[in-house]
């Protein structure tokens, strides 16, 4: 731990203030649009930090924030750069979203020294342009960070013509009306904006195949459009080649999960499923060939408790991953 426990309260105070000061003076747009700090009174093992979604906000997080604070993680959501400030946002006068990656870099690097004051080990994620960002903090300060949760991260859309207008023009998009989604953050932006992550993710995808990344899980949804699963699946191969311990899992069309999977409010009806999945991988130390392993044994018949013992696993695996074992799709086992 970085800090005495005296240390840890003057640090926790002075973020806390420093944060509010800066969103006061902004001022933002919404109290949903607010950073979520969820910081213990004294040091925690584990600190988690959370990157929003593309023009979204610190809500987003929330209800998976609220239910790791109370197993005992401290949780950081910051607000993005450029992002929920209140102003008439329109097509003549765009929200001041960055254009270059510049900011946002620096903004999660920050984050990054931010959080190991906070707790021993750090784990980081991201929805979508956030996990794109998430993914690049994992790539470039591998050793400085746990674990990384990356929920659909847009590495670049799944339209190959949309890609081309977010390359070369500087058109103004819409969301429009948007019944999975709260009116909290943006309702529209230019597509240079858009671009910076997309930029990220292919500099991800290309790195990741010669630089070790830490631990990962991937998260999608077979019901998401917007991104290109083939992507995702290359970078879990590349994290598995120097990183046996990252996952992978997508949600069945069953479950009818958006992209924007964070929250009830925004159209996941199994947003607590989520939660679980999440808990059992942060809680467990396996390898993603002894999570088939035990998947094997599951298939044969055995009970998890059983499975998990023969393969004198009992103490290296979240009680969690008996529901993860559960709805994950059968192919992937077999």
């Amino acid at each position: 731990m970085s800090f005495q426990s005296d240390d840890y309260t003057i640090a926790k105070n002075d973020l806390l203030e420093k944060i509010k000061l800066q969103e006061i003076n902004l001022p933002l747009k919404n109290s949903a649009c607010s950073s979520q700090l969820f910081l213990h009174p004294q040091p925690t093992n584990k600190v988690c930090i959370f990157f929003h979604g593309f023009t979204a906000a610190p809500y987003q997080f929330k209800p998976l924030a609220e239910v790791l604070f109370n197993c005992g993680y401290n949780v950081l959501i910051p607000l993005l750069p450029g992002h929920g400030i209140a102003g008439n946002w329109n097509s003549r006068n765009p929200p001041p979203l960055p254009t270059q990656p510049e900011p946002y870099q620096d903004f999660a690097h920050r984050w990054l020294q931010i959080a190991q004051n906070f707790g021993d080990q750090v784990i980081i994620g991201g929805l979508s342009g956030g996990g794109a960002l998430a993914a690049w903090l994992a790539l470039e300060y591998a050793q400085e960070i746990h674990k990384v949760l990356l929920f659909s991260p847009y590495l670049s859309s799944s339209n190959n013509i949309l890609d081309l207008f977010v390359q070369i023009l500087p058109f103004y998009i819409s969301w429009g009306h948007r019944n999975n989604s709260p009116n909290f953050g943006y309702q529209g932006f230019r597509m240079p904006g858009l671009e910076v992550f997309a930029d990220l993710g292919q500099y991800v995808l290309k790195q990741a195949q010669n630089r070790k990344l830490p631990s990962m899980f991937i998260i999608s949804s077979e019901s998401d459009k917007s991104i290109d699963s083939k992507e995702l699946v290359s970078l879990f191969e590349s994290s598995l080649m120097y990183q046996q311990k990252s996952w992978f899992f997508y949600f069945d069309k069953f479950f009818q999960v958006p992209h924007t999977m964070m929250t009830k409010a925004e159209g996941n009806r199994y947003q607590d499923l989520l939660i679980t999945i999440v808990k059992a991988y942060i809680e467990s130390d396996v390898s993603w060939r002894d999570l088939l392993r035990i998947g094997d044994l599951i298939l044969e018949g055995k009970r998890f408790e059983v499975a998990i013992k023969e393969l004198k696993l009992l103490n290296r695996v979240s009680p969690d991953l008996a529901v993860l074992l559960a709805v994950i799709n059968k192919e992937v086992l077999v």
